[in-house]
């Protein structure tokens, strides 16, 4: 246990803090602690926590990926286009995932094979996305996806009220967990981001370990666009704008260090939970939706700057402890 709390000690402190946020807002409103309450909390965060894991992977490897957006809504269209044409739900549904793999595949090209500022290269794929997401669709949303394609991710498991898609992301955060904590992948990610110069000279494959991860990010924001496609029903070009901030917000309260090198995928469960309870718990206590933005780049600060204090305060004890 003891080694448990030491290994997870930032996530065990966001949970708590999301348990208090809990508590303040039943306190303030009664209706807050209710079943009901809590599935809106856990479908809130269904597309953030899959888009933060995604990026996650990028960020720890001293990346990131600014496009995932514009991927969201690239994703939506494209099967959105395919379900409505006719095509078997389930053979759209894998178009989607290859869609969202190849854009990552693109971003992990210019990033490594070009070797472009991860920040620089996303940042124009954001816009080249997006662009080619209107253009496909001339900026008119594809409606009318069939229910065969909506009941796969929105359908509910009994009575519970608990829909498919919130299985999907917990799967898709085991799996995230199982490869960071559980495979040489995993390591590399880490190892990459930690110090990339050391992985190399270690035997490290940089170059596809650094594919692996922005692979992953666009694979696992093809998922979320598969979502809330299900969710909506249509797609269009104006679908995931600003999802990265809060994407990033969730891996950084997570304890996702912004330089690479640390992070879990349970600290981005954590902290994307942390962020569905503040949004769900403002509305319930009537306060201003303008102020969610307000809080979120507050935590995002906040939260970076924890790490680079933790980082100081170790050093400081290190040098008084000689």
């Amino acid at each position: 246990m003891k080694n448990f709390y030491v290994k997870y000690k930032r996530e065990i402190l966001v949970f708590v803090a999301t348990l208090i946020l809990c508590v303040v807002f039943t306190v303030l409103n009664p209706q807050f602690l209710t079943w009901r309450n809590f599935l809106t909390i856990f479908q809130q965060m269904v597309l953030n926590g899959l888009l933060a894991v995604g990026i996650m992977f990028t960020i720890l490897t001293g990346g990131i990926d600014l496009s995932i957006g514009c991927t969201f809504a690239i994703v939506g269209i494209a099967v959105a286009t395919c379900t409505v044409g006719g095509m078997n739900p389930v053979m759209a549904l894998v178009i989607g995932l290859v869609v969202g793999a190849v854009l990552g595949l693109f971003n992990g090209f210019l990033v490594t094979n070009l070797k472009l500022q991860p920040f620089i290269a996303t940042l124009g794929t954001m816009s080249l996305y997006r662009g080619i997401a209107y253009v496909v669709t001339g900026g008119v949303p594809v409606t009318n996806v069939p229910d065969s394609f909506r009941n796969i991710f929105n359908g509910q498991i009994g009575e519970s009220g608990i829909r498919y898609y919130v299985i999907v992301m917990l799967v898709v955060f085991i799996v995230a967990h199982v490869i960071l904590s559980k495979t040489r992948t995993g390591d590399y990610l880490y190892a990459v981001g930690g110090n990339e110069e050391a992985a190399k000279l270690s035997g490290v494959n940089t170059r596809k370990t650094k594919y692996i991860a922005y692979i992953a990010s666009g694979v696992c924001t093809a998922v979320a666009g598969l979502v809330m496609l299900a969710s909506l029903g249509s797609a269009e070009a104006t679908a995931g704008i600003g999802y990265e901030t809060n994407a990033i917000a969730a891996a950084a309260i997570g304890g996702t260090s912004m330089a690479g090198g640390r992070g879990t995928a349970l600290g981005t469960f954590v902290g994307a939970l942390l962020l569905a309870v503040l949004k769900v718990g403002m509305v319930v206590i009537n306060v201003d939706s303008f102020w969610q933005y307000v809080v979120t780049g507050l935590i995002i600060i906040v939260a970076s700057y924890f790490e680079y204090a933790k980082d100081d305060f170790a050093a400081f004890l290190a040098r008084h402890k000689n």
